[in-house]
């Protein structure tokens, strides 16, 4: 196997699980990051899917304990029937339009200049609403309503747009709509799981004939760094919420963004070419 190709698997693979969950575009890093190393081809369509997976499992892994209880208790229990109704309803707004719209934002959106200038005005829009004051009015997800969640959901359907950020959306949607910095960041955990299963199962089945046993070696390195990865990040970005706001994760986009369309500008990259 050729060590380069899985020293991009590796990079990319991390790069993946460090922003999924983190308000700064995993898809747009992955399309950025996997320009600059030239690791665009039909392999890379299938490998992104993978360590897609990667990311999802380690958030499923972190709350394992309590998804364990909602499973458990979906037969009897109506707190936890409650909680997955909660997203269920959060999550049919991204299924409704991913089927509707995916295929057109993936032919036209899916390039670096797009997303360079997606992550500059979700960085703008971030600083906004960080300066404004919003006083909660749910504190747990156990006091979300059903209304609650549709809205988020359709905060969360704004981020197709490669570049938006779904951690992103549905955080920054979560606080508008009057959940706490803390509900809005668990219930944006939550929601990811559906959400990012279902978009694998899509993509897989329409990258079908993509799959090759032969490799099977550069998907491992990419999924084990975006599991492990994901999971410090998300450790880490729930220690975060607890003192601090997401001013940082805006100054980061709109710096990244504008360096993106500088070296476009004055040809230092070549992001047609990705």
């Amino acid at each position: 196997m050729d060590p380069i190709l899985l020293l991009k698997a590796l990079i990319l693979g991390i790069v993946e699980g460090l922003t999924e969950f983190l308000p700064i575009s995993s898809t747009g890093h992955l399309i950025i990051v996997g320009s600059l190393l030239d690791y665009t081809d039909d392999q890379s369509k299938v490998f992104k899917i993978v360590i897609q997976l990667g990311a999802i499992l380690a958030v499923c892994w972190h709350f394992r304990e309590r998804i364990g209880k909602a499973l458990g208790g979906l037969s009897s229990d109506p707190v936890q029937q409650r909680f997955a109704g909660l997203l269920v309803v959060g999550f049919l707004p991204a299924a409704v339009l991913g089927v509707l719209f995916h295929s057109t934002i993936k032919t036209y959106l899916f390039n670096p200049l797009s997303v360079a200038m997606a992550l500059i005005g979700g960085g703008l829009l971030i600083l906004f609403i960080e300066r404004k004051v919003y006083r909660p009015r749910v504190n747990s997800i156990d006091e979300m309503g059903w209304f609650d969640a549709l809205k988020v959901g359709f905060a969360q359907a704004v981020a197709m747009f490669p570049g938006v950020s779904r951690s992103g959306a549905t955080i920054m949607g979560g606080m508008i709509f009057g959940l706490s910095r803390k509900t809005a960041t668990e219930f944006s955990f939550f929601l990811a799981i559906p959400t990012m299963f279902a978009a694998t199962v899509y993509d897989v089945a329409k990258n079908w004939e993509l799959l090759n046993i032969g490799d099977l070696p550069v998907f491992t390195v990419g999924f084990v760094a975006s599991f492990v990865a994901a999971m410090l990040t998300v450790k880490a970005l729930l220690r975060y919420v607890s003192n601090h706001d997401f001013t940082i994760f805006a100054w980061y986009r709109i710096a990244f963004g504008i360096l993106v369309l500088v070296s476009a500008q004055f040809g230092w990259v070549d992001w047609a070419s990705g």
